[in-house]
């Protein structure tokens, strides 16, 4: 079989998990890794017996793709190295810090014919994937995204660590334009905002109201989404969504869920609609395996990714409004004495 040389470029806590799929996935080949940190390198290097590159040069030779898992400030740099050097790119969200960065990368990846993904985890999440037959057309959409502090990922804020995962997720799913957008965060712990909420309008008339936290007392990923006829309630650490919806909607294919069962009835006007609940769930899926597995195999067919780099700047847009309107807000709030 034909493998595709991968090499990881930083080996922290998520790097070293990506180094060790890559071990796992059956068309790829750990070629190599690399950190800024040469002790790092090696204990990683030592635990999966893969070579370790002291020269990111050398590491950018001997691969067919690089894997970037480094600061959000460094992706800009490392990307368009490793694109020069016409290897295909796996980038950790953020997709870069900047807006003009990421359309850098993304004519770069073009002009280079490489692939470019950008690692937004969660459209790879079972309970995610077990909503590919539903027809799904939001009217509101309500996310919590909870996690207990942790000093890994502050150089940022949580909009860009935490919220930018559902950001990305509700754009995928309303396939529409923010028109409008309010919001406020608070930096409690760090130096930067530790929990936000916005509240966002669409031109489809669809409204998103996101909540992001990184100092909570418990974790909680949860998104929520009302339409027309259904309720669809989606936990990303369960890995599974629940759906409630009434009967005789055409639009509910069920492919990876349970029987669906009755809840009862309701006068609907025109005659009574039973109202059914089911379960959703795709099993035997880890999320980030799926996802660097769906890389290799994008660059070994020439398809593109599920989550392209446009895919990855757009997210970023929207989180840099979020987080404009946050600081708009602070301002507001310190000239009228209030804080």
């Amino acid at each position: 079989m034909n493998k595709t040389k991968v090499g990881v470029i930083g080996v922290g806590h998520l790097g070293r998990l990506h180094a060790g799929l890559y071990r796992e996935i059956e068309n790829a080949e750990l070629a190599g890794i690399y950190d800024i940190d040469t002790q790092k390198a090696k204990n990683v290097g030592v635990d999966l017996g893969a070579k370790i590159f002291e020269n990111v040069g050398d590491l950018f030779e001997e691969v067919d793709a690089i894997n970037i898992v480094t600061p959000t400030t460094t992706h800009f740099d490392v990307a368009r190295a490793a694109l020069d050097h016409d290897c295909h790119v796996f980038l950790e969200k953020p997709i870069t810090d900047t807006e003009q960065d990421a359309e850098e990368l993304i004519r770069l990846a073009d002009k280079h014919k490489k692939i470019l993904q950008v690692g937004h985890i969660e459209r790879f999440n079972p309970a995610i994937l077990a909503l590919s037959d539903v027809h799904l057309k939001p009217l509101f959409i309500e996310s919590h995204r909870l996690a207990s502090f942790n000093p890994r990922g502050t150089d940022v804020a949580v909009i860009l660590d935490l919220m930018i995962h559902d950001l990305d997720l509700i754009l995928s799913l309303v396939k529409s334009r923010p028109e409008q957008i309010d919001a406020s965060g608070v930096s409690v712990i760090s130096g930067s905002v530790d929990i936000a909420n916005a509240r966002i309008q669409f031109e489809s008339g669809c409204i998103a109201n996101v909540t992001a936290s990184r100092i909570s007392t418990k974790k909680m990923r949860k998104m929520r989404i009302f339409q027309q006829n259904a309720y669809i309630s989606v936990d990303f650490i369960e890995g599974l969504s629940e759906i409630y919806y009434t009967e005789g909607d055409d639009r509910m294919d069920f492919q990876d869920g349970t029987l669906a069962f009755s809840l009862g009835e309701i006068d609907a006007g025109s005659g009574k609609r039973e109202i059914r609940y089911n379960k959703l769930q795709r099993g035997g899926v880890n999320p980030l395996k799926y996802e660097l597995s769906s890389f290799v195999d994008c660059i070994q067919n020439q398809t593109q990714p599920i989550v392209t780099g446009n895919d990855g700047l757009i997210a970023l847009s929207l989180a840099n409004r979020v987080l404009e309107k946050i600081n708009d807000h602070s301002r507001l709030v310190t000239e009228r004495g209030l804080n």
